[in-house]
C-alpha cells in the first residue's frame, strides 16, 4: 500500500535533512502499543498501533546494531531539561521506548524481545483494565498485576495512563486530577515504585492552551516529572517536559523508514496534525471511534 507519509519523509525530507547539522539535545521517544498480529487492514497505515513481534525484533535489531543506547523516559526528562550538561548527550545516541495501554502482548512478545537485547521500556498503565475482572477491551487482553510486577524485577518502568482512559479534555477539571492522582497511587502501592511520568490517552489537544495549561499545573501538582503525548515529533532541549512528542511506530515501519523516524525526519508531520486538531477543535469534530468500549465507567 502506498504511503505519502512514508513518500515524503524518504524522498523529501530526508534528503534535506542530510544536509542540515543538527545541534543541542534531541532524544526519539518510539510510540507502541500492540506487539501483535492484529488485522488493520482497514484502518489507514499513517493510524495503525500494531506491530508483528517479527518487525518489533528488527527494529531492536537494528537499534542494537546502530549504536544506539536505550534509556528511561525519566534519564531522558533529566537530560533534556539540563540540555546535557555535563556529558556527552549530543553525541550519543539515546532512544527511549514507549508502550501505552498496558496490553498482555507486551509481556508475551514485546519484553522477551527487549530482553534479549539488555533494553528497558517504560509502560504505561490505564490500571482500571490492569487484572480487572473482565480485562478483554476491544479485542485485547490487558495485563494482571502479577505480570507487572514480574516485569519490575525485569527492569521495566511503568507510569500512568489514567485511571479509566477517557478523553480528559472532555471531563471536569476536578475528574482530571483524580484520574492523574489515583492512577498513579495505584500503580505505586501494587509496584512499590516510584511512578514519575505520565501519557496522555488519545490525541493531545495541544491547540486547546487553556487545558494545556491547566494540564501541566496539575501534573506538576500531583508530582510527575515529565509526560508525553500523541503529538509527533523528536523530544528536544527547548520544549517543555510535560509535554514531550512521540514518534508513531507500527508494522509497516521497514527498516527505511524506522531508520528515517530516529533522525528526525518524520518530525515534519507535526505541522499537518496539529492543524488538523486545531481545524477540528474550531468546528467541534472529534472523532470516537471505539471510544465507549475502551473507556471504563
Amino acid at each position: 500500500m502506498f504511503r505519502l507519509d512514508r513518500f515524503i519523509t524518504l524522498n523529501l525530507i530526508e534528503p534535506l535533512a542530510r544536509l542540515k547539522q543538527n545541534t543541542g539535545i534531541r532524544i526519539p521517544i518510539l510510540m507502541y502499543h500492540s506487539i501483535s498480529y492484529d488485522d488493520e487492514r482497514r484502518v489507514p497505515p499513517y493510524f495503525r498501533v500494531a506491530t508483528s513481534p517479527e518487525v518489533f525484533a528488527r527494529h531492536m535489531d537494528f537499534l542494537a546494531n546502530n549504536g544506539y543506547r536505550v534509556i528511561g523516559l525519566e534519564a531522558a526528562v533529566e537530560r533534556l531539561r539540563t540540555g546535557g550538561e555535563g556529558e556527552n548527550s549530543s553525541e550519543e545516541k539515546a532512544v527511549v521506548i514507549t508502550f501505552d495501554d498496558g496490553f498482555l502482548d507486551f509481556y508475551t512478545d514485546a519484553f522477551p524481545i527487549l530482553s534479549s537485547h539488555g533494553f528497558t521500556a517504560t509502560v504505561y498503565l490505564p490500571t482500571s483494565f490492569i487484572d480487572a475482572v473482565n480485562n478483554v477491551i476491544i479485542g485485547k487482553q490487558f495485563l494482571s498485576w502479577d505480570h507487572v510486577n514480574e516485569l519490575v524485577k525485569g527492569g521495566i518502568t511503568f507510569g500512568s495512563h489514567t485511571v479509566s482512559h477517557k478523553y480528559l479534555d472532555l471531563i471536569p477539571h476536578a475528574d482530571v486530577e483524580r484520574e492523574l492522582r489515583q492512577s498513579r497511587d495505584i500503580i505505586e502501592q501494587r509496584t512499590g515504585s516510584r511512578v514519575r511520568t505520565f501519557s496522555f490517552p488519545y490525541g493531545f489537544p495541544e491547540h486547546n492552551k487553556e487545558f494545556v495549561t491547566f494540564l501541566a499545573d496539575t501534573l506538576h501538582a500531583c508530582g510527575y516529572i515529565g509526560a508525553v503525548t500523541t503529538s509527533i515529533g523528536t523530544a528536544r532541549h527547548e520544549k517543555d517536559s510535560y509535554f514531550l512528542r512521540r514518534i508513531p511506530i507500527n508494522t509497516d515501519d521497514d527498516i527505511e523508514l524506522f531508520q528515517a523516524k530516529l533522525n528526525g525526519s518524520y518530525d515534519w508531520l507535526h505541522a499537518p496534525q496539529y492543524l488538523v486538531k486545531a481545524t477540528k477543535g474550531v468546528l467541534g469534530i472529534r472523532k470516537r471511534r471505539k471510544v465507549v468500549q475502551w473507556t471504563a465507567p
